[in-house]
């Protein structure tokens, strides 16, 4: 006579084969929505159960939030709501089911994490005429399932946690970046329309002042599309062909402009009609902001010099740019981290995004930005590729 145990009936091995797999394909689920509609459509459907409801626990507000089958979207419950999901009359905890005082057949199962509770699993009633939700053959299995659950879970939970961070962080940084740019061109406008309120000016002046006007508002509606490109990570140039002389010549006269209190000399060494293409909003923009650093650092009022020489290079020739104030300087302590983002020092209106602007849109022209060596004041390098340059 064999004293081997009786194999189980192949109906519930079969069951505990399929309950196996959901546990695997749980931890697989790519996103909630997949997730909820394994647990909420397949499980009742291997364990022979009416329904399944899946409620998240958000520990922020101390409340659960429903997610409907094959839905990633969730929902909270207000004071006072009903969810369709029976009251359990069942608790699986700990691998053991206990019954409790509610009047349906359903389980509840919570589901917890390695941060504490993460969701609730209630398990509706068996189909006639079963006494039982869970055979107790099924119990380990379907604990399981739930421990695997509430793992899957509170790891989609912290990457849409980590993914939301991220974006405020982009959102922060792109609002950042739009108030430090935007003071120069505000500034354009408010000046000129101060203008034209006061007293009464010639035709030809007000259409000079509103011509300036209209730029600076121009230039806003560029750099706030540069902004969002840069927030994106693009790298795009618009590019047109400039006189390189005429070209700094009036990027010299609109830092003037925009900077009032500052006196910008120039210094070109560059033949009449040399040329480049190259983003001259870009360009513009990158100098504008270390120029506006240089006011910052000065109190509003001092000497920026403007240097610009083309050069030979390894692969062509180079346009130069050297930018040069006579401020205090660059501390020492922020020298290595000068171009990342939110570094800013001595500066009583810097956000410390300006010089991270320069260095991605210098980068973008396959340029290289750097901060040099001795002084007085901070003291900059711009070298651009301009293999098209050309002089007559």
């Amino acid at each position: 006579m064999s004293t081997t145990s009786p194999l189980p009936p192949a109906r519930e091995l079969s069951r505990h084969d399929a309950l196996d797999a959901l546990a695997d394909r749980v931890l697989q689920a790519p996103n909630l929505g997949d997730l909820s509609q394994r647990l909420t459509r397949s499980l009742p459907a291997i364990l022979g159960l009416e329904q399944a409801t899946l409620l998240l626990w958000d520990r922020k507000l101390e409340s659960f939030h429903v997610l409907a089958p094959g839905d990633a979207d969730v929902r909270a419950l207000s004071p006072g709501s009903r969810v369709a999901a029976p009251e359990a009359r069942f608790l699986l905890a700990d691998g053991y089911l206990m019954e409790t005082a509610g009047r349906d057949q359903g389980v509840l199962l919570p589901l917890m994490a390695r941060s504490g509770l993460v969701g609730m699993l209630v398990l509706g009633a068996p189909a006639p005429p079963r006494p039982l939700p869970l055979a107790a053959e099924d119990v380990p299995s379907v604990a399981a399932l739930a421990a695997r659950a509430a793992l899957a879970i509170e790891n989609h939970l912290y990457q849409s946690e980590l993914i939301a961070s991220e974006r405020m962080a982009a959102l922060g940084t792109m609002a950042g970046m739009l108030a430090h740019d935007f003071r120069g061109p505000l500034t354009v406008i408010r000046g000129y329309a101060e203008m034209l309120a006061g007293p009464p000016a010639s035709p030809d002046d007000v259409r000079l002042r509103a011509g300036f006007i209209v730029e600076a508002v121009d230039r806003l509606e560029r750099m706030t599309a540069e902004t969002l490109d840069f927030a994106r990570e693009g790298g795009r140039l618009v590019r047109r062909t400039v006189t390189l002389a005429r070209f700094l010549d009036d990027l010299a006269e609109d830092l003037g402009r925009e900077l009032p209190g500052l006196s910008v000399r120039k210094h070109f060494t560059l033949p009449p009609q040399a040329t480049a293409s190259v983003d001259a909003d870009k360009l513009m923009r990158a100098v504008g902001n270390i120029a506006a650093n240089a006011s910052d650092a000065m109190g509003g009022q001092g000497v920026f010099h403007i240097q610009a020489s083309v050069e030979p290079g390894p692969a062509g020739p180079l346009l130069q740019i050297g930018l040069a104030d006579e401020g205090p300087g660059v501390p020492p302590e922020i020298r290595d981290s000068l171009f990342d983002p939110f570094i800013t020092r001595g500066k009583k209106r810097g956000t410390g995004l300006g010089l991270a602007v320069a260095r991605r849109f210098v980068e973008d022209h396959g340029g290289l930005i750097e901060l040099l060596e001795g002084g007085p004041g901070a003291r900059f390098r711009i070298l651009l590729p301009i293999q098209d340059a050309a002089a007559s």
